[in-house]
């Protein structure tokens, strides 16, 4: 996989250093961030990586590592639980999806970079990998900065009006701590530009393309966030969007 946008280029993790370059940037994206202790090599890491592609955003004129992602391929709901999200949500009800999925996981802009063409880079190239695999779902967990569900009340609330998932997708709680925002929130009027603002980058890409969420969010006090199930069926996305999605994929 490559992929290149004006100083930008997109290409999968080949070798170790690559996979630990991506490790690095994200630990100094989700920890660095926090003020965490840092002797130069910290990284994060977990049993995923190792099944999990990785792909890796970089400048192409100083070669510095911009952003990533990693995907998961799955052949059909029945190996849901082999996911990371399937830690945290009961997926069971996608067991019964049919088609090609995959998870996309621990995207991550570097935390001195904000070039809105880094994320669109990367959905180029997870489009290109979609239509070259006829992926017919993606889905992930997208993350909203730190535990206090009530910052975030407007978004959630906007949520829970219009992007829950499918009551045949819903994912089921199974985290021990979750802000069950769809019943808490079921009164509250969102003021639309509060809750766009509290929006997560990824979380919106989704939602613009006809994503929906899960009805709670899971409160993960170690990596400090709160994250909600994604999900968006390819079928689904607008065709001025596809355009576009295709356009950067080339």
């Amino acid at each position: 996989m490559m992929l290149n946008r004006g100083h930008l280029q997109a290409r999968e993790a080949v070798e170790t250093a690559d996979l630990q370059a991506a490790q690095r940037l994200r630990w100094l994206a989700f920890m660095g961030k926090r003020g965490a202790t840092d002797d130069g090599s910290a990284i994060d890491a977990d049993g995923y990586d190792a099944d999990c592609r990785h792909v890796l955003i970089e400048d192409r004129r100083s070669g510095q590592l911009l952003g990533t992602f990693r995907f998961l391929h799955l052949q059909s709901g029945a190996e849901i639980g082999r996911s990371y999200s399937a830690r945290y949500y009961d997926l069971d009800r996608l067991g019964g999806f049919p088609g090609p999925m995959v998870e996309m996981g621990r995207f991550c802009i570097h935390p001195e970079h904000s070039d809105p063409d880094i994320l669109r880079l990367a959905w180029g190239a997870m489009t290109r990998y979609v239509d070259d695999h006829g992926i017919q779902l993606l889905f992930g967990c997208s993350s909203f900065v730190g535990t206090d569900a009530q910052g975030y009340a407007d978004a959630f609330a906007m949520l829970r009006e219009r992007h829950l998932a499918p009551r045949r997708w819903l994912p089921r709680v199974k985290a021990p701590n979750v802000f069950r925002f769809a019943r808490a929130l079921a009164r509250f009027k969102p003021d639309p530009r509060r809750a766009q603002a509290g929006l997560p980058p990824l979380l919106r890409s989704y939602l613009i393309m006809g994503g929906w969420v899960s009805d709670h969010a899971v409160v993960d006090e170690q990596m400090n966030t709160l994250h909600v199930f994604t999900g968006l069926e390819i079928a689904a996305i607008p065709q001025a969007r596809q355009r576009l999605l295709r356009g950067v994929a080339g």
